[in-house]
């Protein structure tokens, strides 16, 4: 609770706090659960899911996540992807630096491939998928 609590240290806006706040233990129930336990203590998934509670309570407009994926196992990272899609049709605009390449461009609108740090594709991530540079070099064939 503490780490969500001081994500809206910039707010005045209580009844909105209070509202997101319902809102990160609606999308991650795990966090309602173990909201009185010590960040530390937690798994690496329940981190996880506390890393995107946390940006989501800063009263964000953009949320920038690097590695949402990293140490998850596949369906707790299904989960915070799904978790993610939904904020995002709430209106939240969000930025994902990912090595799994193709559950990124599954979930997301747009992509960016970056090689040595410069963009070297972009497009729509149904044609990033579909592109067969892509495929080969990042999606494995």
């Amino acid at each position: 609770m503490e780490n969500l609590r001081l994500a809206t240290f910039a707010r005045r806006d209580g009844k909105a706090i209070a509202n997101d706040r319902d809102r990160v233990f609606s999308i991650f129930p795990r966090l309602s659960e173990r909201q009185h336990q010590k960040a530390g203590t937690l798994s690496g998934g329940e981190q996880q899911m506390l890393a995107v509670g946390r940006a989501f309570m800063s009263g964000r407009k953009i949320m920038l996540l690097d590695e949402p994926s990293m140490g998850l196992a596949p369906l707790l990272m299904m989960s915070v992807f799904d978790s993610l899609k939904e904020i995002n049709r709430e209106g939240t605009s969000i930025l994902v630096v990912e090595q799994n390449a193709r559950m990124a461009l599954q979930f997301a609108g747009r992509g960016y491939v970056l090689e040595n740090g410069r963009v070297v594709l972009e497009g729509r991530s149904e044609q990033l998928l579909a592109n067969p540079l892509v495929k080969k070099a990042y999606l494995g064939g």
